[in-house]
């Protein structure tokens, strides 16, 4: 079961929260916050804050999971109702992404995204929490447990490399999008383009494939991403032209950097992230690429359980 919670970010956008996991026991003080986070807003995510520090929330740890670029909380959904059984696991929609707000003309910069996890711990009372990103939502992770440290418990960064790609990059991603085939007719030819035709795709990889039907939503001339790909890329500049490795720095907590074996962050640079970080520790998961957690689920959960039970143990 996916329970939905009305979070406001940045600039008043709308986000979509998600809870994976079983139903929670009634608890009328919080059905009401949540009521009230849902009809106002800002106004009801400080009165969650609130209530969150009296202990009116679920008292369990909290973990907040955070999706790549083109990805959505649903990617989440494995790993966080695995995690409900001892934590409060949520998933956020991030802004462009999934059911969150896609305004034409919002802010899509690295303060906007840091912004609106901040304002999800906070409105959601999950802090201090264990952060899970993915690609960009790692990012967006360091940076949070930098600037927030009251906020963040430790934080795990899968795939996610802290130097700049440089503009190549963002040229090859542009022409990739408008090779895309859209609309696509059925999830069928969207599961076949991405996991064996798209020229990207060095071998077939139906994880790739599934990952992608996953963000297409139906629409009268077929089917069609949830996204807007121009949103995609303002979202890929910060990290394309600069790189984080000053945040890195900065994340005093306990932190753990994946990657898959055949990912997009190599070994060399994913333990020099793990030496610069204060308190920086390294996985690796075989036979999995850039979607670890996609890829290789049960291995992803073996090489971050050890530390997420090190946290709140």
């Amino acid at each position: 079961m996916a329970r939905r919670i009305d979070v406001t970010g940045a600039g008043g956008v709308r986000l979509a929260a998600w809870e994976f996991g079983d139903p929670p026991k009634p608890d009328p003080a919080r059905d009401a916050t949540e009521h009230g986070l849902r009809e106002n807003g800002e106004t009801a995510g400080r009165r969650v804050g609130q209530r969150a520090a009296q202990g009116a929330l679920d008292p369990s740890p909290g973990v907040l999971l955070l999706h790549g670029l083109m990805g959505r909380a649903s990617h989440w959904a494995s790993t966080a109702r695995w995690l409900s059984a001892r934590h409060r696991a949520v998933a956020l929609d991030q802004r462009g992404h999934g059911r969150s707000d896609k305004p034409p003309h919002a802010s899509f910069t690295r303060e906007a995204y840091v912004e609106d996890a901040e304002a999800a711990l906070e409105q959601l009372g999950l802090g201090p929490a264990v952060l899970i990103g993915h690609a960009m939502g790692a990012l967006t992770a360091w940076q949070l447990a930098a600037k927030r440290p009251d906020l963040v418990s430790g934080v795990i960064i899968c795939d996610m490399r802290a130097s700049a790609l440089g503009a190549a990059s963002q040229r090859e991603w542009a022409d990739w999008f408008k090779a895309w085939p859209v609309p696509f007719a059925t999830l069928a030819d969207v599961r076949k383009w991405f996991g064996e035709d798209d020229p990207w795709v060095e071998r077939p990889n139906p994880a790739r494939g599934e990952f992608y039907a996953e963000v297409m939503a139906e629409s009268p001339d077929g089917w069609r991403p949830v996204f807007e790909h121009e949103q995609m890329l303002k979202s890929r500049e910060p990290w394309v032209f600069d790189a984080h490795w000053e945040e890195l720095a900065q994340v005093r907590c306990p932190a753990l950097v994946v990657r898959g074996l055949d990912g997009e962050l190599g070994r060399a640079e994913a333990q020099e992230m793990v030496r610069v970080l204060p308190r920086g520790e390294y996985a690796e998961v075989a036979d999995a690429g850039h979607l670890v957690h996609y890829d290789q689920p049960d291995a992803w959960r073996a090489a971050i359980e050890p530390f997420i039970d090190g946290l709140t143990g």
